[in-house]
C-alpha cells in the first residue's frame, strides 16, 4: 500500500469530496484525521472508513477560526507526534453568483476566511509539523474558476489565492522534503450542491456542462480523490508547486 501508515489530515472530511477522500487514503494504509465543522457526519466519514478496514480518528473543527486549526493541530501533535499529509478540501462558495455591482462585504470576506485564509493557517501548521521530520505532503484544494469567472467573484479570488499561495509555499518548503500542490475540479456532483440547487436546476446544469467536456459528463468526488492520492504518494515525490486541473478536457 502507498500510503502504509502515513498520517493523514482531511479537512471537510464530512463533504462527499472529503469523504472520497478519506476512503482512498484509508484504503492505501493511511491513519486519517478527519476534521469538519459537521460533527455528524465526520463521524459518519470515519465509521465507512472503518468499515473498510481503515483506520483514523475525528475531530470536529471551524477553519474559519484560527483557534480551531491550531487546536486541530495541536490535538495530532499530542496524538501521533507527527503529521505526513495534509489535504486541505474545506471550502464553499459563500455568495455565488453574484453581480459585481452586487459583491457584499460580509460574503465576500466569507469566502476569504474559508477558503483562503483558512488553507494558509492549515499549511503555516503543517509547515511547522513537518519541517523538523524532513518529509510532507500537502494538497490544497483550489477549482477550476482559479482562472476567472464571470460570476463567482469572490470565491474565484479565494481560489486563485490557494494557487499562488501553493506555488509560493513550495518554493519555501522543498528543500525540507516538503511537496506542495494543488487541485482544481470543474464542476463535482457532490451532495449537498446538488440538495442547494434542487433536482431540476441542478439537472440542468449537468447536462449543460457534460454537453460542453469533451469527455460528456462531469466529475465524481472519486474523480477528485484519486488525484488527492497522487499527489499525497510517492508517486508524485518530484512533482510540487503545480495546479492539476480535473475538468474532463472542459479548458482545452
Amino acid at each position: 500500500m502507498r500510503l502504509c501508515e502515513r498520517i493523514a489530515l482531511v479537512t471537510g472530511a464530512a463533504g462527499g469530496i472529503g469523504r472520497a477522500t478519506a476512503l482512498c487514503l484509508a484504503g492505501e494504509g493511511a491513519v486519517v484525521v478527519l476534521s469538519d465543522l459537521n460533527a455528524a457526519g465526520v463521524a459518519e466519514t470515519l465509521d465507512l472508513v472503518e468499515r473498510f478496514g481503515g483506520s483514523g480518528i475525528s475531530i470536529t473543527a471551524d477553519v474559519m477560526h484560527e483557534r480551531d486549526i491550531t487546536g486541530l493541530y495541536q490535538r495530532i501533535a499530542e496524538l501521533y507526534g507527527r503529521l505526513d499529509i495534509v489535504v486541505n478540501i474545506a471550502g464553499g462558495d459563500r455568495e455565488p453568483g453574484a453581480d459585481v455591482e452586487d459583491i457584499d462585504y460580509e460574503r465576500m470576506s466569507a469566502n476569504l476566511d474559508l477558503n483562503l485564509k483558512s488553507c494558509i493557517i492549515s499549511c503555516r501548521e503543517a509547515a511547522r509539523m513537518m519541517k523538523p521530520q524532513g518529509y510532507g505532503r500537502i494538497v490544497n484544494m483550489s477549482s477550476l474558476v482559479y482562472r476567472g469567472s464571470p460570476n463567482q467573484f469572490s470565491y474565484a479570488a479565494s481560489k486563485g489565492g490557494i494557487y499562488a499561495f501553493t506555488r509560493s509555499l513550495a518554493m519555501s518548503l522543498g528543500r525540507f522534503g516538503i511537496t506542495v500542490n494543488a487541485l482544481a475540479p470543474a464542476l463535482v456532483e457532490v451532495p449537498a450542491f446538488v440538495a442547494a440547487l434542487g433536482a431540476e436546476r441542478w439537472e440542468l446544469l449537468r447536462q449543460d456542462c457534460a454537453a460542453r467536456y469533451p469527455l460528456g459528463r462531469v466529475a465524481t468526488p472519486e474523480d477528485v480523490a484519486r488525484c488527492a492520492l497522487f499527489l499525497a504518494s510517492d508517486d508524485a515525490a518530484f512533482i510540487t508547486g503545480q495546479i492539476l486541473e480535473i475538468s474532463g478536457g472542459a479548458r482545452l
